[in-house]
C-alpha cells in the first residue's frame, strides 16, 4: 500500500489517466442546463493531457447554476474529482452529487444529494474532492436517452 502525503502532486501522465473517468462518460450524451451556449457543457470534459486548455468551457446563462447529468458507458466507482475553473468570481463555490438520477432537473436538485462539496479555486487541477466511496461505488451506466 502507498501513502500520498497532502503536498506532494504526481502531475505525470500516467497518474492522470491511470486514474481518469474522462473515457468512460458518454460526452455526445452528457446534458447541462442553463448553459449559455448550446452543448458547451459537453467541451469542459477532457483527456488529462488537455485539462489546462481553457478555449472551451461553460456559463450559466441565466444564474450562478448549472447542473450536469452524466452519463457512463460502463459501471464506475468515482473516488474523487478535480474541478479545475476560472478565479474565484467565476469558479464554483459547491457542488452537489446525485447517483444514478438519470434526467435530473433542478427541480429535482432541491431534494437530498448524494455528496456535497464546498469548492475552491483551482486553475491548476491540484485540488482533489475525495467522494465517499461507499455511496459512490457503483455508479451504473444509463441505458442511452430516456
Amino acid at each position: 500500500m502507498s501513502h500520498k502525503c497532502e503536498d506532494e502532486h504526481d502531475e505525470s501522465p500516467e497518474f492522470g489517466i491511470q486514474y481518469s473517468l474522462y473515457t468512460k462518460i458518454d460526452t455526445e450524451n452528457v446534458e447541462c442546463l442553463n448553459e449559455t451556449v448550446d452543448g458547451s457543457g459537453k467541451d469542459v470534459f477532457k483527456a488529462w493531457e488537455n485539462r489546462h486548455d481553457f478555449e472551451k468551457f461553460v456559463e450559466s446563462d441565466c444564474d450562478q447554476e448549472l447542473l450536469f447529468n452524466i452519463p457512463f458507458t460502463g459501471t464506475v466507482k468515482l473516488k474523487g474529482l478535480i474541478i479545475i475553473g476560472g478565479e474565484e468570481d467565476t469558479h464554483p463555490s459547491r457542488m452537489k452529487l446525485f447517483k444514478n438520477r438519470p434526467k435530473l432537473t433542478f427541480d429535482d436538485a432541491q431534494g437530498c444529494c448524494d455528496q456535497e462539496f464546498e469548492l475552491h479555486p483551482d486553475n491548476t487541477g491540484t485540488l482533489e474532492y475525495n467522494t465517499k466511496l461507499v455511496v459512490l461505488s457503483s455508479t451504473d451506466p444509463v441505458d442511452g436517452p430516456q
